[in-house]
């Protein structure tokens, strides 16, 4: 029998376990200036929440994993001990994207729980991230995976919205709500939020390895969460390209046990500006795991794809043929282009073994090597994966240079795992690899350098069948898609029209917006390995504009952005060496931007410029070139047409 006092006792206890249950531990974590903070919360359930500037942007939003076997990750936490520590260092990458020397600094907590698990969590100045850690001895099953993003007010977000996990990455910005994204909208990553008071945040990744890619879902609140494509259990072949995952395991990884997981990343930009510099994505990535990366050499590349190789005045039928191609190199040797590519038609589908009838392929790649020419062969990813060690041993043979990968069209694990095959494949054979039908970029750039490039964008090829390739999504992507790494646009047609005279026409195909639209995208748009678009014979018969591109590098020392505003404009410089290269785009609206060149070093220098020609509004491919000298004291006055560009080659005065 139950005493009196005895029930009282209970009754405490249960209200003892009961506070203990419901009281939570709170981890703060300042960035190194004291701007954004970030609150962990350790209670039945582990959620982040996130201050910029005092105001709260994220409310406590839950993040867990579960396994298998029924073990959730961040379910009734219990801490075993939490380690603190800061970093500033300095980071030296092999592929100069944005800088010659990028600083990594960052306060970091790491919470070690006793399920062998643990969370580090850091802040840095222009952003915060998180990633779980396992020290499971066994392999492991991740059934699912929580990360929420419960934003503090209502929100506008620039959503690339999907239909499916299956899907090329390549998709317009819808600028709408959060709360307006229902349950059954997703989308894949950057996705860009912007508070009432304008700072902006881009959800990324990085660190993607052994893992499915992260995509967004809403909620019809204000909120995002995070889903991800599950282990294909039925695969079919459609063709040669078109592998579709038909149905799907009940899992999302099957994998080591002691391992760490990607970072879920918020950039965060108090200006739009800082959206173009920030380096998360590239510092939270695993470093080079190549021993000697020197043979990795960025440059730019003659395409023949986009422009249905329509040469003329040429003594032989252009197409898919050995003349073609010695065209083309004979064209890249000329303007100190690094090298040319040989996209689909170069093989019969299905076997890279063989070759197309037209084509000799040891004579083209002599030709190559003796005009300092590299070359670079399209694949369909299915076809390179089923043929992989003979065909790459081929192209070693050869004197290829490089690999454009096509068509993967996914991200699950699976598809993930083949990308770090290809990297580490085409590496040992000293062959860079330009990804196309791709997923973003998750960091693989700085893992494996060799890795020079991918699309995961809306880029130029659209303009072959579709008229919604606008100015305006030109100087969208720039702030979004540029966030998670190099985008393989494929800038640089010479036909342009405004878009009242534009039409798509696959066979020969002009951009929407000005010739200067165009060349400014080589100093704004980040692609180590660059395209040039058009055909050889229309860059030939525009030898200022051609000059002007072979001029402008791909890797940059230094990069400052002077003008910005997501999706109306954008004017920055970038340094390589001692020669500055400024560029500038606007949407349709025509605008005039100051050009303040303080930033210059000391003394006169000479400027080359391209700018729209007072007629670009109604003929687009109208441009101005004049050259003057220069001072640091000095600012110019860029003037662009609709769709319109500028761009400046600024070199020290002899």
């Amino acid at each position: 029998m139950t005493t009196r006092y005895q029930k009282y006792t209970l009754f405490f206890i249960g209200l003892l376990l009961a506070s203990v249950t419901l009281s939570a531990r709170t981890y703060h974590l300042l960035s190194p200036e004291g701007k954004i903070r970030l609150d962990i919360i350790i209670q039945d359930r582990i959620t982040i929440a996130l201050k910029i500037d005092r105001s709260p942007v994220l409310k406590p939003s839950s993040l867990s994993m579960t396994l298998a076997d029924g073990t959730i990750l961040g379910k009734k936490p219990l801490i075993k001990k939490t380690i603190r520590n800061t970093t500033d260092h300095t980071v030296i990458p092999e592929v100069k994207q944005k800088y010659a020397r990028i600083r990594d600094r960052f306060n970091q907590l790491t919470i070690i729980f006793r399920d062998d698990y643990a969370i580090e969590f850091r802040a840095y100045d222009n952003g915060a991230a998180y990633r779980f850690r396992t020290s499971i001895q066994s392999p492991i099953e991740v059934t699912s995976e929580e990360a929420e993003f419960q934003f503090a007010g209502d929100y506008k977000v620039w959503f690339p919205e999907e239909e499916s996990f299956q899907s090329h990455n390549e998709r317009y910005y819808e600028y709408v709500s959060l709360s307006n994204i229902t349950k059954d909208r997703m989308c894949s990553l950057p996705a860009l939020v912007e508070t009432e008071r304008g700072v902006k945040i881009a959800i990324v990744e990085a660190d993607l390895e052994d893992y499915p890619g992260m995509w967004l879902r809403g909620n019809g609140n204000m909120d995002l969460s995070a889903i991800f494509p599950a282990v294909p259990k039925k695969l079919e072949l459609r063709k040669d390209r078109n592998e579709i995952a038909i149905e799907r395991q009940p899992y999302l990884a099957k994998a080591a046990g002691d391992r760490s997981f990607p970072w879920r990343i918020l950039v965060i930009a108090h200006n739009d500006g800082e959206l173009v510099t920030n380096q998360l994505t590239y510092l939270l990535a695993k470093p080079c795991q190549l021993k000697d990366p020197s043979w990795v050499r960025p440059g730019k590349v003659a395409w023949d794809w986009w422009n249905a190789n329509n040469l003329y005045g040429v003594d032989f039928e252009a197409g898919i043929n050995t003349d073609t191609y010695k065209y083309y190199i004979d064209f890249a040797s000329r303007y100190g282009i690094e090298y040319i590519i040989l996209d689909e038609g170069w093989y019969p589908l299905g076997n890279l073994l063989a070759l197309s009838p037209g084509i000799d392929m040891e004579a083209i790649l002599a030709y190559a090597k003796k005009k300092n020419v590299g070359v670079i062969l399209w694949v369909i990813w299915k076809t390179l994966d089923l043929q992989l060690e003979e065909a790459l041993d081929k192209f070693a043979a050869w004197g290829v240079k490089g690999i454009k990968v096509d068509f993967m069209q996914r991200d699950d694990q699976l598809m993930v795992n083949y990308y770090h095959k290809i990297a580490r494949e085409a590496a040992k054979r000293k062959m860079l690899v330009d990804f196309h039908g791709s997923y973003k970029p998750a960091g693989l750039r700085r893992t494996y350098p060799n890795v020079i490039t991918r699309e995961g964008v809306r880029g130029l090829e659209q303009n072959k069948w579709t008229d919604r390739q606008t100015p305006e999504h030109d100087v969208t992507i720039p702030f979004i898609r540029m966030v998670a790494g190099p985008m393989d646009y494929t800038p640089g047609a010479m036909r342009n029209a405004q878009k009242e005279n534009f039409r798509p026409v696959f066979n020969r195909p002009m951009s929407m917006g000005t010739r200067c639209h165009q060349l400014a995208m080589y100093v704004i748009y980040e692609s180590p390995l660059q395209m040039l678009a058009d055909s050889p014979s229309n860059y030939l018969r525009e030898p200022e504009c051609t000059e002007f591109i072979a001029s402008i590098p791909t890797i940059w020392d230094e990069t400052l952005v002077l003008h910005a505003k997501v999706g109306d404009y954008i004017v920055l410089a970038r340094r390589n060496g001692d020669i500055w290269y400024v560029g500038a785009m606007t949407d349709e609206e025509p605008r005039q931007f100051s050009v303040d060149f303080s930033f210059l070093g000391t003394g006169t220098y000479i400027a080359d410029i391209m700018s729209d020609g007072i007629n670009a509004q109604r003929m687009a491919e109208d441009y101005r070139r004049l050259q003057q000298e220069l001072t640091p004291q000095q600012t110019l006055t860029a003037r662009l047409a609709p769709g319109g560009g500028w761009a400046a080659i600024i070199r020290p005065k002899e």
